[in-house]
């Protein structure tokens, strides 16, 4: 066996009267990891507080590094390079991250020269490298702190935790990141006993794992180990002996490799009864399934967290684009319909042009018949007459017929450049205006663009109708309305 590192000889602990620790005697050689398990209350707390110099014994001797010891302090103890990690009661408030990570070391704050906890109100980076700061020139008290974040954070990806958490205020983390902020501390200093005092549960299962290889990373270094932990699986995973408390006595020391973990269970519970065994082995197991189980949950939670963002973040990509396209397909339509107004604009110039022309061609054949009831007045015979007459008015009615079936088509300019109801109210204006009659129109303020040919036929039938009212009807006073009576239906009322 190696020379021993730490040799405990006959520790007694007492409490007023109560006994919580007799007569305990062991060894730990440099390098090696032992594990310290035992029911709640067999004194394991209290063992790893003696080691680290928290508390005195009431008898007994301790050997550090072939010197007899007697620590009156943690402070003294760290000097010989035994460091302890509690469970995260340990911290400071009001202190960040990066503080305390450094805390305990000389800092020139003098509440980090007496405690080994996290300030809260510091940063992860104050709190990492608490007494330890970096400064600027050697024995000059300027903090380097670009240099003390990057150390930090090199420390914080030990652990898989994200660089910026170095910034971040100790009072603002988790009670796993608490805990692991008290390990780097720790684990960034010179250390030849390192005491934990179970503080895995508190860890993930991955954390628990990056643990697990420090420590024998640690031990391959020639740094002793002492674990205090419920996990027997984590124990004889790492660990070289086992050391069993029960009732304040060491009870069994044994070589991990040589043991099984129902016989440490029969010995922590003092029992190798099967009913008291048994279940206590099964809930050991479940722990560690349903921890390893729920790792893989918070996994795969994450993954689907990111999953989902993503997602999110694709959505509203080709929501954009779909925003992007609407506005470029109404910018489209808008062009198509101003192009589609312009050519019926045009075509509707043309109409007119060529109407006009065949208009002066019709005037000119009226004025031939014209021509023709002159040359009348020279006939002598009646016969001869009448037939002339009936020959001029069929040819009259050919022309009129001929007029109408040209211009049937032909849109107003004001229904292209203002609409149907503008149109009509021209019209009706005009046709009152011109026959002295009183009109009254009401036009839906709803009436909007129709298609063109039903604008077309609407004005011809208003039209069609106020001729008929002048020829047909000693009408001194007309009402014209236009009504929509549906969004495909218009009520037109001549009366």
């Amino acid at each position: 066996m190696a020379e021993s590192l730490l040799h405990v000889e006959n520790l007694s602990k007492n409490f007023d009267r109560l006994p919580v620790l007799k007569d305990v005697t062991f060894s730990v050689a440099a390098g090696e990891v032992i594990g310290l398990v035992g029911r709640q209350g067999a004194g394991k707390s209290t063992l790893l507080h003696f080691l680290s110099g928290a508390i005195p014994p009431s008898s007994g001797k301790l050997t550090f590094d072939g010197a007899v010891r007697r620590f009156s302090s943690r402070i003294q103890a760290q000097k010989l390079g035994v460091q302890a990690v509690y469970q995260t009661y340990g911290l400071i408030s009001k202190v960040d991250v990066s503080t305390n990570i450094f805390f305990g070391r000389n800092i020139g704050v003098e509440i980090t020269r007496r405690t080994s906890g996290l300030v809260e109100q510091f940063s992860v980076a104050q709190n990492l490298l608490l007494g330890h700061e970096i400064t600027r020139r050697p024995g000059m008290g300027i903090i380097d702190w670009d240099r003390m974040i990057k150390v930090s954070q090199e420390l914080l990806a030990q652990f898989d935790l994200p660089p910026e958490l170095a910034n971040e205020l100790v009072q603002n983390l988790s009670d796993e990141q608490r805990q692991i902020i008290l390990l780097l501390r720790i684990l960034s200093q010179p250390c030849r006993l390192l005491l934990l005092d179970d503080i895995i549960p508190i860890l993930s299962f991955q954390r628990q794992e990056i643990l697990l290889d420090r420590i024998k990373n640690l031990a391959s270094q020639g740094t002793s180990v002492i674990i205090s932990s419920d996990d027997l699986k984590h124990l004889f995973t790492v660990t070289d002996r086992i050391l069993v408390l029960y009732e304040g006595r060491l009870i069994a020391d044994r070589r991990t490799a040589e043991s099984a973990p129902r016989e440490i269970v029969e010995l922590i519970v003092g029992s190798s009864r099967q009913e008291q065994v048994s279940p206590l082995i099964w809930a050991l197991e479940s722990y560690h399934t349903a921890q390893q189980q729920t790792e893989e949950l918070r996994r795969a939670q994450t993954s689907l967290q990111e999953s989902l963002e993503a997602q999110d973040s694709l959505n509203r990509q080709l929501a954009e684009r779909l925003r992007n396209q609407l506005g470029a397909l109404d910018q489209l339509n808008a062009a198509l319909q101003a192009t589609q107004r312009r050519l019926i604009t045009e075509r509707e110039d043309e109409r007119k042009v060529l109407a006009r022309e065949l208009h002066d061609q019709i005037i000119q054949d009226l004025l031939g018949l014209n021509y023709r009831l002159e040359e009348i007045d020279g006939l002598e015979k009646p016969g001869a007459l009448q037939r002339e007459v009936f020959s001029i008015r069929e040819g009259i009615r050919d022309l009129v017929g001929e007029l109408r079936q040209m211009c049937s088509n032909l849109r107003p300019p004001t229904i292209d450049h203002h609409g149907l109801a503008a149109a009509i109210d021209s019209l009706a204006n005009e046709w009152a205006e011109r026959n002295d009659i009183q009109l009254h129109l009401e036009v839906d303020p709803s009436l909007g663009r129709l298609p063109e040919t039903i604008e077309l036929s609407v004005f011809r039938i208003v039209q069609e109708g106020l001729n008929n009212i002048r020829k047909h009807a000693a009408a001194r006073h007309v009402r014209l309305s236009l009504q929509c009576t549906s969004a495909t239906n218009l009520l037109v009322r001549l009366e």
